[in-house]
């Protein structure tokens, strides 16, 4: 056919047309993996890599691991390997997984509701002094990460951890991970709701089951009834959150698809209320959603906030209601705001029962074994039995009798754990960091550490709430978009031209008060060298310009690019 005005196209180059395959979701018939993560979770659930590192890789050593398990089914049972020392940031991105690789291991220990006994805390404790170096980092997830594991010990470490009852299972990979509870349940004056047996009945069903232990991605979890909303529920794929309906009475409203990194997202209310006992018959519909309609084609679209931002609350809420519970679900109020600007426990508080907890800030999650065994040691001198894990890199001591409370506090003080701290040494946060973690390109812990000290130094009588937080990577797994002040971490050239470790800044990111994400000032980096010369800079700008009673993140949210500078 020759070419004609009326039909350009029949000189044109024919194209090949390709049919799109979908986003590998599973509800539309599409089981086909379509990268390589999806390929080695069809070829082999997870779960069963634990029978080889018990009786060949254990046995045989690191070079006995497979790749597909090494780098990827041995994050169900919480083991990453860790960043080989003395690789700089400017290398994270071009080396290849075994240039990065030690023949060490992060091993992370799940603790659901952040609850432990001091049996168990001593445990972990020693552990760490056997096995890990003596590291035992506290998340801002509850958990309790080891460094420097090796794979012939693994074993040994289950068997201590499993016989006080605790695990490693799916504390990593695309499975259901620990399921952040209030680490006050239970005892806390002003507590709605206590979500302790939904966390309970969530495990037993859950965890450790084939039926949810290939999801697209990882899938995290929060139920909470306090008040201070102390989970961060607003970033959590799924969260409930205590509410007091005025027909039904206490109950939780139904968050879903939160969730930062690098396309961060606030969770959105379903508009449902549900009362306790059917929290997990609710949990078990929304992971299954995930399960069988989360997007598998691109890992970078797989977290279950993308298909919500897709299909909106409504269409969730009806998915959820007509194909998973066969029920609807009755209608409720929000969560009303928190009268508290701090959310971590942290101080002496009255238990309802008239005992008292006692919450204490370490720096930026850093602890080791033997503080944790002093730790346990100290609560059981005065009278308690259970501690707690915070979702903000804190712990608390439950059951204290009013008459030891300062006695406990003082003798925390001695180990350098707070119960009284500065606003910078209670709000800062700090992930892993290149110390450890193979994402990262700069170093978090001991930085944040040190400018704690320089700002109490500087600042000495700041009294605001404030929250820095620290992340070595775009990933976020410190929040940074959500905090007062968020640095991630990142090279930059300092005055010299030189290119050195540094953040990018976000500026007045907030939860549970109007929770939104922090500005990004255009160009706006700064050293790590120059770190605290620039948040002492911008503090004292806050106070000479805030108006009265005036949060940072609202005074960062309307200040001049100049004053943020």
């Amino acid at each position: 056919m020759a070419a004609t005005p009326q039909n350009p196209a029949a000189s044109a180059p024919r194209r090949k047309v390709s049919r799109h395959r979908g986003e590998g979701q599973w509800a539309m018939g599409h089981f086909t993996p379509l990268n390589g993560n999806e390929q080695f979770k069809k070829d082999d659930d997870g779960l069963n890599v634990r029978t080889r590192i018990e009786t060949i890789y254990s046995k045989r050593g690191f070079d006995s691991i497979d790749p597909n398990d090494l780098r990827g089914r041995m994050r169900w049972w919480g083991l990453y390997t860790q960043r080989k020392p003395g690789i700089d940031g400017g290398k994270t991105a071009i080396l290849e997984p075994e240039e990065l690789d030690d023949e060490y291991f992060m091993l992370r220990v799940r603790i659901d509701g952040g609850r432990l006994t001091t049996q168990q805390l001593r445990v972990i404790g020693e552990i760490s002094q056997e096995f890990a170096r003596g590291t035992a980092d506290l998340t801002d997830r509850q958990n309790v990460q080891y460094h420097w594991i090796r794979i012939e010990d693994v074993p040994e470490i289950w068997q201590r951890l499993e016989a006080v009852g605790l695990s490693t299972t799916e504390a990593c990979g695309d499975t259901p991970r620990v399921i952040l509870g209030s680490p006050v349940a239970g005892i806390a004056a002003d507590e709605i709701v206590d979500g302790t047996p939904a966390i309970d009945e969530i495990q037993r069903r859950v965890i450790g089951n084939k039926a949810f232990s290939n999801l697209p991605r990882k899938f995290k979890s929060a139920i909470s009834g306090s008040p201070l909303l102390d989970v961060a529920h607003e970033i959590n794929d799924i969260a409930f959150v205590g509410v007091d309906h005025p027909e039904h009475g206490p109950g939780f409203d139904l968050w879903v698809g939160g969730g930062l990194s690098t396309n961060p997202k606030i969770g959105v209310r379903l508009g449902a209320w549900v009362p306790l006992d059917e929290v997990p018959d609710v949990y078990e519909g929304v992971i299954s959603i995930f399960r069988d309609y989360g997007y598998r084609r691109l890992r970078t679209r797989a977290r279950l906030k993308f298909l919500v931002a897709d299909w909106g609350a409504e269409k969730f809420r009806q998915v959820l209601e007509d194909e998973y519970l066969k029920r609807k679900l009755v209608d409720g109020p929000a969560p009303a705001q928190p009268v508290e600007r701090w959310r971590d426990h942290v101080g002496a508080h009255r238990q309802k029962d008239g005992n008292f907890y006692v919450g204490f800030a370490p720096r930026v999650g850093r602890v080791d074994g033997a503080t944790l065994a002093k730790i346990a040691d100290l609560a059981e001198a005065h009278g308690s039995g259970r501690v707690r894990t915070t979702a903000e890199q804190k712990m608390i001591v439950l059951d204290v009798t009013e008459d030891q409370v300062e006695s406990l506090v003082e003798a925390l003080e001695a180990l350098d754990l707070t119960a009284r701290p500065s606003p910078f040494r209670r709000g800062t946060m700090a992930c892993t960091g290149i110390e450890y973690c193979k994402l990262a390109i700069v170093e978090t812990k001991a930085r944040g550490a040190s400018l704690i000290d320089e700002l109490e130094r500087r600042l000495p009588d700041f009294g605001e709430p404030l929250t820095i937080n620290i992340n070595g990577c775009p990933n976020a797994c410190a929040r940074i978009q959500v905090a007062d002040i968020g640095l991630k971490g990142q090279l930059v050239l300092n005055d010299a031209g030189e290119q050195v470790e540094g953040f990018q800044v976000h500026l007045g990111g907030a939860l549970g008060l109007e929770a939104g994400f922090g500005r990004k000032v255009r160009g706006l980096k700064v050293t790590s060298e120059e770190l605290p010369d620039y948040v002492e800079r911008v503090l004292r700008r806050f106070q000479a310009e805030r108006e009265d009673g005036e949060r940072f993140a609202v005074w960062a949210s309307r200040a001049s690019e100049e004053a943020l500078s």
